[in-house]
């Protein structure tokens, strides 16, 4: 009898089964240290979220748990790294809504992400200021639409670069506006904020955190938030939906996903804990300072808003005229 065969007899012998020892397996899981792949370079706001998440996993689970920066070809050399990691759990992403960017502005990728990754958790979302230099004569998003209107094509709308998430918001409110702002992307947002501060350009979508203080200062006017709600750090500023432009809402969001072939119930496994961090005091407290908002949920739920994702910023990809690379 081959050694297979021996250990198979004395398993079944003492009534072990290979799903008993496979549950018992999840029920442990982790029992080593569990590597986060985060596909952008240290010091942004993934590497936030991802950093927060790993130091309250590993507190949970009494397990390290490390973030690896694997930054590079807009985030694909990073996600490639689980798409093709072992589906054990123990290899894992952290990233941006991007990932629901990336299949319109590639033509050639090595994987996809529509199904060579599982989703398990939103973590967090932030929403975005819509911004205009004081020299615009609008008050709100009503009067910025009719001004549009009335002078297509003459405003100027910046962004941090072709097909980044603030460009794409740019042109998911001219579309649902159906106006017409001119595009104008620069090579990353703080030159963009530098010229629309000094009025080289006059419309511009960004984070809270980024934005907030200059529209403190009076250096910029916030004439809405791309959230659902409004947020309690900025309460007089309207959502844009309520604002004049129905059903509007877009979020950068922040989420975790394993292999494609995970197993469900460590899928499961890491959903659990993320949740229960997330909603601790301590997570709520420290994602609402870096404006944004602790999410959760089931992974169902998440694969659903995954492809949702996809299709929604794909149509912004579409509308942009953005050709895949």
């Amino acid at each position: 009898m081959n050694k297979s065969l021996q250990w198979f007899a004395v398993g079944a012998t003492l009534g072990w089964s290979v799903d008993a020892l496979a549950q018992r397996d999840i029920r442990e899981f982790p029992t080593r240290p569990v590597r986060m792949i985060n596909p952008y370079t240290p010091g942004g706001s993934v590497d936030l979220v991802a950093r927060a998440l790993a130091g309250g996993l590993s507190e949970l689970w009494s397990q390290q748990v490390i973030v690896d920066n694997r930054p590079g070809a807009g985030t694909q050399i990073g996600t490639e790294i689980v798409v093709r990691a072992e589906p054990d759990g123990y290899t894992m992403l952290c990233t941006s809504s991007a990932i629901a960017i990336i299949p319109s502005m590639y033509r050639a990728m090595r994987f996809d992400s529509s199904r060579d990754v599982t989703p398990v958790v939103v973590a967090a979302n932030s929403p975005s200021f819509l911004v205009i230099h004081p020299s615009v004569p609008a008050k709100s998003v009503k009067e910025l639409i009719a001004l549009a209107r009335a002078q297509p094509g003459q405003l100027t709308g910046a962004s941090s670069g072709v097909g980044t998430t603030i460009h794409l918001k740019l042109e998911m409110f001219k579309a649902a506006a159906k106006i017409d702002i001119l595009h104008v992307p620069y090579k990353g947002g703080a030159p963009a904020i530098t010229d629309l501060i000094g009025g080289q350009v006059k419309v511009f979508f960004n984070t809270p955190g980024t934005l907030l203080q200059h529209v403190k200062s009076g250096r910029l006017r916030a004439l809405g938030i791309t959230s659902a709600q409004r947020v309690d750090y900025a309460p007089d500023i309207p959502t844009i939906a309520e604002a004049g432009v129905a059903d509007f809402e877009a979020y950068i969001w922040y989420a975790v996903y394993g292999p494609r072939a995970v197993p469900a119930a460590i899928v499961q496994r890491w959903n659990d804990a993320a949740n229960r961090y997330l909603k601790s005091s301590q997570a709520q407290e420290f994602l609402r300072g870096s404006f944004m908002t602790a999410v959760g949920g089931t992974p169902a739920e998440f694969a659903k808003y995954h492809q949702a994702e996809i299709k929604r910023w794909g149509a912004a990809v579409a509308a942009a005229g953005i050709k895949p690379q």
